[in-house]
């Protein structure tokens, strides 16, 4: 089904839903908007692949670590020439920093990715050159926090997470999932919000839904498939006079 396709459907039944979910007041629940939202996404996005391209555990970690202030675009565009020259942690390691830094030189903070990804490499090979499935042996890697972790663990090894990047967290404040304080309150707040087992395709769907709906510049909240009915009115008023 085609996103154009998936909102028609989404539009045909977003009254009869949103009406058979429980109130308190005149006041909806954030687990009830998170209902809600959920049954818009899997419509919309019932099966997304992950928008970095790898090719196994180790490669999908440096995608993931080189995203950071990158888009995924940009990433896409350096990662076949840096995989082919080292798509392994020992090729990696044999690379000099500035030959890695040439490669990766058009993402964002390259010179510091650069010594990450050789440092990282090193590391990995000192505990057994494989990239295991446990949050503390991932955030102890060079360049590697607890959203790119959170990433690995949910796609790599189907471990229930929830990363929350800038846009993650943008959105669910527009949706009032969060109070929009912290990027680590906003990740309680949306394990709390959504059942567990959806934590690793919302992750996913949040973020196409962002990228084709949900803009951070110029956005018309009263247009969009979830802020229309999802954000308060004080946060339609902010935006409209950003």
């Amino acid at each position: 089904m085609d996103h154009v396709m998936a909102y028609r459907c989404y539009a045909s039944f977003q009254h009869s839903l949103w009406a058979c979910l429980p109130m308190r007041g005149s006041k909806v629940l954030r687990s009830d908007k998170a209902i809600r939202i959920g049954k818009i996404l899997d419509i919309m996005y019932p099966n997304q692949p992950i928008p970095l391209d790898h090719k196994d555990n180790y490669t999908l970690l440096v995608a993931v670590m080189l995203s950071a202030q990158t888009t995924d675009k940009k990433v896409n565009q350096v990662t076949p020439k840096l995989f082919e020259a080292a798509n392994t942690p020992i090729k990696m390691n044999n690379l000099e920093v500035e030959e890695i830094q040439d490669i990766i030189r058009e993402v964002g903070l390259a010179p510091t990715k650069a010594k990450n990804l050789k440092k990282m490499a090193q590391q990995i090979i000192e505990s057994g050159g494989e990239i295991r499935p446990d949050w503390d042996f991932l955030e102890s890697l060079a360049g590697v926090g607890h959203k790119t972790a959170g990433v690995v663990m949910s796609q790599a090894f189907g471990k229930p997470a929830f990363p929350v990047d800038t846009h993650i967290h943008r959105l669910s404040t527009r949706w009032g999932l969060t109070n929009g304080k912290s990027v680590k309150k906003t990740e309680e707040d949306l394990k709390k919000n959504f059942a567990r087992e959806t934590w690793n395709r919302r992750h996913l769907q949040i973020i196409y839904f962002g990228r084709e709906y949900c803009p951070s510049l110029r956005h018309d909240l009263t247009k969009c498939p979830i802020c229309s009915w999802a954000a308060s009115k004080k946060r339609i008023k902010q935006e409209i006079g950003a």
